[in-house]
C-alpha cells in the first residue's frame, strides 16, 4: 500500500484501527460510505441493463456480538440488497429480530425505491411500510405469514378454493420453472392473480394490486418434500415478473448473508464494542459489495486473498477498474 498511501511508519497494526472505529460514530460514517456505494449502484445499473432492481431487504444477527456482564445484546442488522448487482445498499442496527418493523422503514430511507420491486419476509409485511414504498416510488412484494394470521388465512382460503378447478374461473396467470442436474430436483410454481375484494380492501394496503403463490416441490435422494408461500404485492399482473421478485429475494441470504457467514466469519467474531461492532459488520457488507463488482470469475474468498497478496489487485477493487 506505500504506492498508494504514505505511510512513513508502516502499514498500522489492528489497535489502530479499532481505537478509530471506537472514536467514529457509525452513522455518519456510514452515510459516507453510502454515498460511495450509490455511486457504484449507478454503474452496475448502467452495465447490467437490468430493467427493475430487485432490493431485497432482511436482517441478520452477529451471534457472537453479545455482552452479557454489560447487558449488550447481539447486534441484529437490517440491510437492503441489490442483488443483481452484488451491493449492500443500506444498514440499519437493532437489537433483536424483533425491531426489524422499526429498522426496515429506515434503512429504506437510505435507499432510492423509484422503479424497484422491493422484497421482503413475513416480519416486514406492514402496511405503513408498504405505503412507504409506494410513496419512495417503488412497488413491493410481501410474504404473508402468522403476524398477519387474518389476512393470510384469507389468501390461503382464496387459493385453495382456486385449486378445485386449477384457476380457471379467475384470470390467474402461471409460471413453472424446474431445475435438474448433480443437487436436488427442483420444481417451482408461480401463480399470481388480481386482488380480490372479497379478501381486503385495496384501501387498508396502499397500492395493493394482486396476490400471490409460490409453490415448491424438491426431490432430493428419493425423498420429495414440498413448500408453499403467500404473498401480497402492488404489481400489476404479469407472473414473470412475480416470480422474478419471489426468486430474487433470496439472493440476500445466498449472495450476501451465506458469504458473511462462511468466508467472512462474521458469527465468529467476539467485537463487543457497540459502535464498532455496527461499524464492522457495515465494514463487511461493503467490502463483499466491492468484490462482486470485480469481474474476475473467482471465489470472494479467493479475492480476498489476492487483495492481501497483489498491490494492484486490490487497487482495481477498491477503484472498481481494471488497468
Amino acid at each position: 500500500m506505500h504506492s498508494i498511501l504514505d505511510l512513513p511508519h508502516g502499514i498500522p497494526r489492528k489497535d489502530v484501527f479499532r481505537r478509530v472505529l471506537i472514536a467514529l460514530n457509525p452513522e455518519p460514517f456510514q452515510r459516507c460510505f453510502h454515498t460511495w456505494i450509490s455511486g457504484l449502484a449507478e454503474a452496475a445499473r448502467k452495465s447490467t441493463g437490468v430493467g427493475r432492481t430487485i432490493l431485497s431487504v432482511d436482517g441478520k444477527t452477529a451471534r457472537r456480538s453479545h455482552d452479557q456482564a454489560k447487558g449488550l445484546k447481539a447486534l441484529h442488522a437490517v440491510s437492503v440488497w441489490a442483488g443483481d448487482y452484488g451491493l449492500t445498499l443500506a444498514q440499519t442496527a437493532c437489537t433483536e429480530k424483533s425491531n426489524e418493523t422499526t429498522a426496515i422503514p429506515e434503512a429504506l430511507k437510505l435507499v432510492n425505491c423509484k422503479g424497484a420491486i422491493i422484497t421482503i419476509d413475513a416480519m416486514g409485511c406492514q402496511k405503513a411500510i408498504a405505503s412507504q414504498i409506494v410513496e419512495q416510488g417503488g412497488d413491493y412484494v410481501l410474504a404473508l405469514n402468522g403476524n398477519h394470521e387474518k389476512l393470510h388465512h384469507a389468501v390461503k382460503e382464496y387459493v385453495d378454493a382456486q385449486l378445485d378447478d386449477d384457476f380457471k374461473s379467475i384470470p390467474a396467470r402461471r409460471h413453472m420453472t424446474e431445475e435438474t442436474g448433480y443437487g436436488p430436483e427442483e420444481r417451482r410454481i408461480y401463480v399470481q392473480m388480481p386482488l380480490p375484494k372479497e379478501i381486503v380492501s385495496p384501501h387498508e394496503w396502499t397500492g395493493l394490486k394482486t396476490i400471490g403463490v409460490a409453490m415448491l416441490t424438491t426431490v432430493k435422494n428419493g425423498k420429495t418434500t414440498s413448500d408453499v408461500r403467500y404473498f401480497i404485492s402492488s404489481l400489476t399482473m404479469g407472473v414473470k415478473e412475480f416470480a422474478r421478485s419471489v426468486r430474487g429475494h433470496w439472493a440476500i441470504e445466498n449472495s450476501c448473508h451465506w458469504i458473511l457467514d462462511m468466508v467472512f466469519r462474521e458469527d465468529e467474531s467476539r467485537i463487543r464494542q457497540e459502535w464498532i461492532r455496527e461499524s464492522f459488520a457495515w465494514l463487511n457488507k461493503f467490502t463483499l459489495s466491492l468484490l462482486k463488482q470485480h469481474p474476475t470469475k473467482q471465489s470472494i474468498a479467493m479475492k480476498r486473498r489476492r487483495c492481501a497478496w497483489n498491490e494492484e489487485f486490490l487497487w482495481e477493487v477498491l477503484t472498481n477498474s481494471i488497468a
